[in-house]
């Protein structure tokens, strides 16, 4: 396992070794101990979701939850690619408001770290592509917020343009940055 640094110090990439032949591939996905040991992440998985989306030009996000049900997550593509998105929404932050745009795919097999106080959403590439990602809190929809995906005051450079990019109707009517209660405060380390 290897990790990569992003812009934002707490988003992490991370590319588990991958072990290929003329069979296909092995790769270990998870590995709570070697997760602790080589990128610092003790975190305490409670629930998986698998989302699939049929078109290229989906876009899901920025989602987060807030206390009590805030959730660490480790997302991967398991079929397809995603322009996967992380903004920080800690108030206080020197990197608030800004963002990490990366691409995962199957053919990669990269992960991404998402902790608490970032909001994420992800873009499809590809038609028929599923996303995986292991979150530390369960799912309760009285803590469930979001951040508009199109804000331009974030300046995202999504691979979709927004005329094009199908959504949920939950997912069109969330706040700009500005308009974002204080969820989240910095903490140093």
């Amino acid at each position: 396992m290897k990790v990569l640094p992003t812009a934002l110090p707490e988003i992490k990439l991370i590319v588990p070794r991958t072990i290929r032949d003329d069979r296909g591939f092995f790769v270990e996905t998870y590995n709570r101990s070697k997760l602790r040991e080589v990128a610092g992440i003790g975190a305490d998985f409670v629930q998986d979701n698998h989302s699939s989306s049929e078109q290229a030009g989906v876009v899901r996000g920025l989602h987060f939850q807030i206390e009590p049900c805030a959730q660490d997550k480790l997302v991967r593509v398991v079929r397809g690619s995603i322009c996967d998105v992380v903004v920080d929404i800690r108030v206080g932050s020197s990197c608030y408001g800004h963002h990490v745009s990366v691409v995962l795919s199957a053919e990669n097999q990269t992960q991404l770290w998402v902790p608490k106080g970032f909001a994420h959403g992800f873009c499809t590439l590809e038609p028929g592509t599923e996303v995986v990602y292991k979150v530390t809190a369960h799912y309760d929809a009285g803590c469930d917020k979001g951040l508009a995906w199109d804000d331009p005051d974030l300046n995202i450079d999504w691979p979709v343009a927004a005329p094009a990019a199908l959504l949920s109707d939950k997912d069109r009517t969330h706040p700009r940055l500005r308009d974002l209660p204080a969820y989240f405060y910095y903490e140093s380390a």
